[in-house]
């Protein structure tokens, strides 16, 4: 435990909630919006995402997020992505974040796929020239070998988290952030990439899994949050907290 203790906090989440106001009118068009912007009619109603949440992940821990549609999960991995902010509380992120929270997200639908690994690479930070020297690696491990030249518009969902997960993950991000992405792959790449997950929790990374699949969770994680409807109902040990959203769900 002291040994545990003695790691980096890499995630610290600190009383945070997150509200959205969600419209209660239908508007159709721009301009509709606009005017009953401008008129002051525009209604909105208050949508809590996340309540109150408090927790630390320290460097190389595995942390999986479960819950049914709706909980909050995806909410939770984008704040601490950075690509939302909350409305109380706060979230720090120590290190350099992976995240692969959308399918598609950093690529361009109209590039083609050796276009859009520099691309999808400069979004995360890294140089040309990096991405060249790692080129052959990326398209070894997402087995596109015959689809470079074509636009990733023509990628079925398979192939382009292939893509994705395989530039997360060419280097050991301090952080990684799977959101269920991996779903749509097949049996074999699915087994792939947990035994990269692996690998990069061995060098020291830090990861938050979101997944229905229980049994992947159980596999990857030490410890498991289980959100419904924004609120913590258990953060325990993967076995204990996965056991008992099973005994819930089952009800």
């Amino acid at each position: 435990m002291e040994e545990i203790l003695d790691r980096p906090v890499m995630i610290d989440v600190d009383h945070m909630m997150i509200r959205f106001n969600k419209s209660t009118q239908k508007i159709d068009n721009l301009k509709e919006y606009f005017v009953k912007l401008l008129k002051r009619e525009l209604m909105f109603q208050e949508f809590i995402a996340i309540y109150d949440l408090s927790f630390q992940i320290r460097r190389g821990e595995s942390w999986g997020i479960i819950g049914t549609n709706g909980s909050g999960k995806s909410t939770l991995l984008k704040a601490i992505s950075g690509i939302i902010k909350p409305y109380r509380g706060k979230v720090s992120v120590y290190g350099t974040v992976s995240p692969l929270i959308e399918l598609g997200a950093g690529f361009d639908a109209n590039m083609t796929a050796r276009e859009n690994i520099f691309l999808n690479g400069c979004v995360l930070g890294y140089s040309e020239k990096f991405m060249q020297e790692h080129f052959d690696e990326i398209v070894k491990f997402a087995e596109l070998e015959d689809f470079l030249d074509s636009p990733i518009k023509n990628f079925s969902s398979g192939m382009s988290a292939r893509l994705g997960f395989s530039i997360a993950t060419m280097v050991k991000p301090d952080i990684l952030i799977v959101d269920e992405i991996l779903a749509v792959g097949d049996m074999k790449f699915r087994k792939k990439c947990e035994q990269r997950m692996n690998e990069v929790l061995k060098g020291g990374t830090t990861l938050l899994y979101v997944s229905h699949n229980l049994n992947e969770v159980k596999r990857l994680c030490q410890h498991v949050i289980w959100l419904h409807k924004g609120k913590v109902i258990m953060i325990g040990s993967a076995e204990e907290v996965c056991r008992k959203y099973e005994e819930e769900m089952g009800k």
